[in-house]
């Protein structure tokens, strides 16, 4: 008779939580420290439902190149993939999208790249590396490249290729096929299949997840441009040819320098559409479902006036300020200079304990490289001196405590493992020292002024339940689905732990910075 009683009362609040044609989600099963924040995230973010079984964290670059091959090699319908660039040395991954290709009559191929880094002179760039392709499948793949348009004017003309990318790239990485998606900081070339650490987050088939991908990515392509192998019939004057490629632009009367406000309104209408078709959020006495992992998508585009980065860093930091607790922040970019206003954030958070973790100068990419690239690890130390003269000023330098949970301040940590390179990034954050993470940001920001300003990103913020939400009412897998959250989070808590296993403290204080590289660190920003 209760068990009836209650089935009832469970349908009837069901029945009122669901209004219209939106469904509405109770944040009771998360966290009290970021329930509020959660719902107020759903209002401007789009919000997906993801069961945690579905959700997959990989480790190692050799996982992320092996799944990466595993889901080529299985595609059906579709492949998309956007990335800075593939390597020259992949012939391994072209060849398997060929086989593919081959294989299956009726599989397409997406491919969003930036132009600027995939058309460098020489027989090695990608844009030649994926000619083949094009001539093989000319109705089947489809290749774009995106430039941004803050390069322009006499500049686009004087400044070499090799630096062009310093006014803006193409930025998010996206691998999927079919209902697939991986979410990941890292390209599609050799290193990071090897000993390039970065991060890698895996759904399966989640048809939600997977479609506003792909659709983010055909929404890109509007203003980008097409590849093509050969010159076409009629192009207008935008187009132009190198040597073995054309490059097809699809605005005829929009100049390529100066589609700032298209891709503005095409971002916000894009991110509209997929809010409404999103569940809303409630503060409902109870939780009215399995546990489940809510997913938000975040694009940035700064040279856009698309902000919703930082919108959420503001959102999260407003709430984290007002709970009571002592949450526990990990925050790691493999290119760490912390933009300012998300500085200012950590810094007034007095609540909250921070562990940095940032690339050694043995661990960026570009140490050891000829010329003035060389400098850029120099660089860093000088961003990491300027940051940590700041936590002293603010008065929250770490102060180690007997009892973990009384540790409080802002630590920095550096990166190094022999023969490695560093390229994470992203926020793990948990409600206390000795408990897994509830919330994870991850995707292709290194969180500093040139991914807020100048880079268009796509990240994800990720939240998961708390363990011990109760089993739903009427659900046979409520027991079940709680132990896959928590392994979930557990699954985060080896990732982060994988990362600070090869972290030790900061050492730059003592390392010289030269004044020349302290010119060219002040000449670009």
């Amino acid at each position: 008779m209760w068990q009836q009683l209650y089935r009832t009362r469970h349908l009837l609040q069901t029945s009122l939580i669901r209004r219209g044609t939106r469904r509405w989600l109770s944040t009771t099963q998360l966290d009290p420290s970021i329930r509020e924040f959660t719902a107020e995230l759903a209002k401007t973010q789009p919000v997906f439902q993801i069961p945690p079984s579905s959700i997959r964290v990989l480790r190692e670059p050799a996982q992320f190149y092996d799944l990466l091959l595993d889901m080529i090699n299985s595609a059906e319908r579709r492949i998309f993939l956007s990335s800075l660039y593939i390597g020259a040395d992949e012939a391994e991954l072209v060849h398997a999208l060929s086989r593919r290709l081959r294989e299956k009559p009726d599989l397409k191929l997406d491919l969003l790249l930036d132009l600027n880094r995939s058309t460098r002179p020489g027989k090695d760039s990608t844009a030649r590396l994926l000619l083949p392709l094009l001539r093989e499948h000319p109705s089947r793949v489809s290749v774009f490249m995106f430039r941004s348009p803050n390069l322009r004017g006499i500049l686009a003309k004087l400044v070499p290729p090799r630096f062009n990318e310093g006014w803006g790239t193409w930025h998010a990485k996206i691998y999927g096929a079919d209902d697939d998606v991986m979410i990941s900081g890292a390209n599609l070339n050799k290193s990071y299949f090897t000993d390039r650490q970065d991060r890698y987050i895996h759904f399966s088939e989640q048809t939600t997840v997977a479609q506003y991908c792909y659709d983010f990515m055909q929404t890109v392509t509007n203003f980008s441009y097409k590849l093509l192998p050969e010159k076409p019939q009629s192009a207008n004057t935008h187009t132009y040819s190198k040597e073995d490629y054309t490059l097809y632009w699809p605005i005829p009367d929009t100049h390529p320098h100066h589609f700032n406000a298209i891709a503005e309104t095409a971002f916000s209408d894009f991110q509209k559409r997929h809010r409404k078709q999103s569940p809303q959020l409630t503060n409902a006495s109870e939780p009215l479902d399995p546990p489940t992992v809510l997913v938000s998508p975040i694009i940035q585009g700064g040279q856009f006036n698309v902000r919703e980065e930082e919108s959420v860093f503001q959102l999260l930091f407003r709430h984290l300020s007002k709970t009571v607790g002592r949450p526990y922040m990990d925050l790691t970019s493999g290119y760490f200079s912390l933009y300012k206003p998300y500085q200012d954030l950590v810094l007034k958070a007095l609540n909250l304990r921070c562990n940095i973790i940032v690339a050694s100068p043995k661990a960026n990419g570009f140490y050891g490289s000829k010329g003035i690239s060389g400098r850029i690890p120099e660089g860093y130390t000088l961003y990491e001196k300027r940051f940590m003269n700041a936590v002293w000023k603010a008065g929250r330098l770490w102060n180690k405590s007997n009892d973990g949970d009384a540790d409080r301040g802002v630590s920095l940590n550096e990166w190094e493992k022999a023969g490695w390179t560093y390229h994470a990034k992203g926020v793990w954050l948990s409600p206390n020292s000795s408990s897994p993470p509830i919330l994870t940001l991850f995707g292709s920001t290194n969180l500093n002024s040139r991914s807020a300003h100048i880079d268009t990103e796509l990240s994800f913020l990720m939240v998961i339940p708390s363990e011990g939400t109760p089993k739903s009412a009427g659900s046979d897998n409520g027991g079940s689905t709680g132990s896959e959250v928590l392994s979930l989070r557990q699954e985060l808590a080896r990732e982060i732990e994988n990362i600070r296993s090869s972290a030790t403290e900061w050492k730059g204080a003592d390392r010289p910075v030269r004044w020349t590289t302290k010119l060219i660190a002040s000449a670009s920003g």
